[in-house]
């Protein structure tokens, strides 16, 4: 059984959160650590783009180095330190070791993150300033400090918890996000962190991080942008007393999933000028992987996502967009819908029930439905946002 429980990325016993204002952002918290009062095992996945930022080659390293085990996360926003040259990956191994001589570790068991404006050096003075202070304010109670200091373009904080019941005993899993803008699907600008009370050896709990973000934060898109610096890390102390084993494997993938989907929903939701969340659904698929790829080019679509915003219900960009995916496709057997409402089915329109559909647009939470008339049993969800004007202006100015 699975219940959600307050406390954010510290509910799970033994872990610590920490967020301070360091002055790389011009305003407001941008230095958090997230720590462990012992060992725990790690595991992390990470951006896709091939111009990754040097926290990201550093902590892929620190996790390979030590054979997936961590105490600490460290993230500074407002700078992302990417695409900085030898002097970025200096200063994200200073912060590894900053962090490292204030909690009493080695320096690769630090996970280190940065996210913000790409191609600007970081201040690394303030940076290790912020995280001497920051130690020193680690505390269970300060982990919504911590998860607003990750914070860059997001309107809000986002983190999540819950306990999880299995026969061995209760567990509990924490997290928090960031990620507003440059979403896509293969990870994004988006920092995600999960922890757990539970014993995990550090291969189970790589796998079992991979199968959670296959249908959560790699299910996700606000603008199609795969960033430099996108990181998913997962720390397991075995505070709890709960070991999981390939009996419990089950239990751990559902409470990671629990609180990494409520994660992955509030970066849509908070999607750069997002004013709905909106749920495309593909169905009829000839594979999954023709599923996820024709849910991800709807939900992609700068012409689906603005008659979403106005609220037309213009059915035809739905097809056109499915049928140029590169997934398997019958226009003769495909079909539409617009929450209940079915505005194309079998080769035919029913233009009539553009009203009906037009008021579920103006919804706050959509859903986009394309069964892609190939007869398959495949099927795939991917979450989006509306494009609005708001959107262009944010990232009209992004660095001005």
């Amino acid at each position: 059984m699975i219940t959600p429980v307050e406390g954010g990325i510290t509910a799970p016993a033994g872990f610590a959160a920490a967020g301070v204002a360091c002055g790389i952002k011009k305003a407001g918290l941008d230095l958090a650590l997230v720590a462990s009062d012992r060992g725990a095992s790690a595991a992390g996945l990470f951006t896709t783009n091939r111009a990754a930022a040097a926290p990201v080659t550093l902590s892929r390293a620190h996790l390979e180095a030590t054979g997936g085990h961590a105490r600490v996360i460290v993230t500074n926003s407002g700078c992302a330190n990417a695409c900085t040259g030898p002097l970025g990956g200096e200063h994200a191994w200073l912060m590894a070791v900053e962090t490292a001589r204030a909690l009493g570790c080695e320096p690769e068991e630090v996970l280190v993150a940065s996210t913000g404006v790409i191609g600007v050096s970081l201040d690394i003075a303030k940076v290790s300033a912020g995280i001497v202070a920051a130690a020193a304010a680690l505390d269970p109670a300060r982990h919504q400090a911590a998860a607003r200091a990750i914070m860059t373009t997001d309107p809000f904080p986002k983190a999540h918890a819950v306990a999880v019941e299995t026969r061995d005993g209760v567990f509990r899993v924490g997290g928090m996000a960031k990620g507003s803008g440059m979403i896509e699907p293969h990870l994004a600008t988006m920092l995600g962190y999960l922890t757990t009370d539970a014993a995990v050896a550090p291969a189970l709990l790589q796998r079992a991080l991979a199968e959670v973000c296959d249908g959560t934060f790699n299910a996700i898109t606000v603008d199609g942008e795969c960033s430099t610096n996108d990181a998913v890390f997962a720390l397991a102390n075995g505070a709890s007393g709960v070991e999981i084993t390939q009996a419990t494997h089950d239990a751990l993938v559902e409470g990671l999933h629990a609180v990494a989907l409520e994660l992955a929903l509030g970066i849509v939701r908070g999607g750069e000028g997002a004013t709905k969340l909106v749920t495309v659904c593909v169905t009829g698929a000839a594979s999954r992987a023709d599923a996820r790829r024709a849910a991800r080019a709807i939900a992609n679509s700068p012409l689906v996502k603005t008659a979403v915003h106005g609220g037309d219900p213009n059915w035809g960009r739905l097809i056109a967009v499915a049928g140029r995916s590169g997934a398997a496709f019958d226009l003769a057997r495909a079909r539409v819908t617009v929450g209940e409402v079915v505005l194309f089915a079998d080769g035919l329109p029913f233009d009539d029930r553009a009203p009906a559909a037009a008021e579920a647009l103006r919804l706050p939470e959509v859903t986009l439905g394309v069964d892609l008339g190939t007869g398959g049993a495949a099927e795939s969800i991917v979450w989006t946002c509306d494009l609005s004007a708001e959107y262009v202006r944010i990232n009209a100015d992004y660095r001005t």
